[in-house]
């Protein structure tokens, strides 16, 4: 699979690969007799892990420590799952910020709102 087609099957730029790639948080990309990458879907699964945790929120450094941990293999679950965790309950304290937000806002149209249906024509 060429990087185009990657591309869309992760929900990811061209350039987000590339960077990715370039930042070593890809395993090694298979290339042509040409030079095009080559995308297994071993490739196209970790491409697709990295979107959603960056879809969480997870910071560009705690992802370039997830993948090297990956990558070193089997002994570094302990310290992937720590990461994971760590991570998680940051996004829970998030959704419970938006949570809050949202409550504060649907305060504030109601109160528009009756502002709205009381107001003279």
């Amino acid at each position: 699979m060429r990087i185009r087609e990657a591309a869309e099957a992760s929900k990811l730029s061209i350039d987000t690969i590339r960077y990715y790639e370039k930042s070593g948080m890809l395993p090694k990309i298979a290339r042509n007799a040409t030079g095009q990458r080559e995308f297994s879907p071993d490739n196209i699964e970790w491409l697709t892990i990295l979107y959603w945790l960056r879809k969480t929120g997870m910071p560009m450094k705690a992802m370039r420590s997830y993948a090297q941990m990956v990558h070193a293999g089997d002994e570094t679950v302990g310290d992937r799952i720590a990461l994971l965790r760590d991570h998680q309950s940051r996004l829970i304290d998030r959704r419970a910020e938006l949570d809050r937000c949202d409550e504060i806002l649907r305060h504030k149209l109601a109160i528009y709102d009756q502002w709205e249906e009381e107001r003279p024509s």
